[in-house]
């Protein structure tokens, strides 16, 4: 009998260490997981800017069919988890607090404004999670720590690009200035302002709105008009400068418009009509450059969503692409992830060639688009 006690003890200690055991593995790795790699795209996708962070979903959700279609990252698919962030610094922050937890988000594409990513930037640096903007110009934004990553030129680059368009190729020496009132509005304006005056120009006046609650433009405007400017620098987003330009035809108000690649959104037309007829701007992506990557991307696209891809969705798409190609490196690992980014050179993407530079920002070629006849046009390369 007691032999027999002995048995069922022993048999039953087996059976609760491989039900132990079990319970233990039961739960796989980051690596063993699903076979997935989650990949966080973070920006405004509802409020005034939502077209913005629409277009990152909307380009890098192509980007990842395309790459899964082709059999993923060594095997394991890309899984994209799209993330609001409203535009919003607070909101930004609680929106990185939530990605650096999970163990699962390998990297992040995003923020969509300066605003948003300087505010997040601490929070991914001190977990060691890579930060790519598509879109972040403030200079300062990659100094926040080694993590930080951008796919766009600073406003330290773009702003003398426009002043020197201004002065030299349009011959216009008296400038009035329109900048939203946040990270990028004031770093958009310095740098257009410095660019000018070293060039000449006499700055005749320099107004600003608040984003999102400022509406009627008409005493800035009217207040701008006395001073006459030869044009005007809008440092603003679709939506104000949209507003802007239309209040400016409502005062039977002639004068050329300038601003920057962050105008290049079909919705600007859309909202503003003939209003913005004429208005220049620079950008980093024609969508009838005849480039077959180019043509590729713009067919893609058009036949998922029947719409043209703007610069929005053109640089987000590059960026998750050049994060793909770092991950058949690194793998999905966060640190092995940065370093492997910080490597890629010469990635040819619908927004030309990309290299990464020590600071981990980049130089891209710009041109200078013109709406004409309600379309984006070239109007110089």
């Amino acid at each position: 009998m007691k032999k027999n006690k002995k048995v069922v003890l022993f048999v039953s200690l087996i059976l609760a260490f491989a039900l132990v055991v079990t319970g233990c593995t039961s739960k796989p790795t980051q690596e063993e997981a699903a076979g997935e790699i989650k990949i966080a795209v973070v920006g405004p996708m509802t409020g005034d800017s939502a077209q913005y962070g629409q277009a990152f979903q909307k380009a890098t959700e192509l980007m990842a069919k395309k790459v899964n279609e082709a059999g993923g990252v060594d095997g394991k698919m890309i899984k994209l988890e799209i993330v609001d962030d409203k535009n919003d610094a607070k909101e930004a922050t609680n929106v990185a607090q939530k990605l650096v937890s999970d163990q699962d988000v390998v990297g992040v594409i995003g923020h969509f404004s300066s605003t948003a990513s300087l505010a997040a930037a601490p929070i991914y640096q001190r977990a060691g999670l890579v930060e790519l903007s598509p879109t972040s110009s403030h200079p300062d934004f990659t100094s926040q720590g080694t993590f930080m990553f951008r796919n766009v030129n600073t406003q330290a680059i773009e702003g003398p690009i426009l002043a020197d368009f201004a002065v030299k190729d349009l011959q216009k020496k008296n400038i009035a200035v329109i900048y939203i009132n946040n990270d990028w509005g004031i770093t958009a304006k310095d740098n257009f302002i410095k660019g000018a005056e070293a060039l000449g120009a006499n700055i005749t006046a320099v107004e600003s709105f608040i984003g999102g609650q400022t509406k009627d433009f008409t005493p800035t405007i009217t207040k701008i008009k006395s001073t006459k400017p030869d044009i005007l620098f809008l440092a603003a987003m679709y939506s104000e400068a949209g507003m802007i330009a239309q209040q400016i035809k409502q005062l039977d108000y002639d004068i050329d418009l300038l601003g920057t690649s962050a105008l290049n959104n079909q919705q600007l037309i859309e909202l503003a009509g003939p209003a913005v007829e004429g208005l220049y701007l620079t950008n980093n992506y024609f969508a009838e450059d005849p480039s077959e990557n180019v043509q590729g991307f713009v067919k893609e696209f058009r036949e998922a969503y029947g719409s043209e891809p703007d610069q929005f969705a053109a640089v987000a798409y590059d960026s998750l692409g050049m994060m793909i190609e770092a991950l058949k490196v690194s793998g999905p690992d966060r640190a092995k992830l940065r370093d492997a980014l910080a490597e890629v050179k010469d990635y040819l993407g619908v927004t030309g060639k990309t290299t990464f530079n020590e600071n981990r920002d980049v130089l891209k070629d710009m041109i200078i688009m013109q709406i004409k006849d309600s379309k984006f046009t070239l109007f110089k390369k």
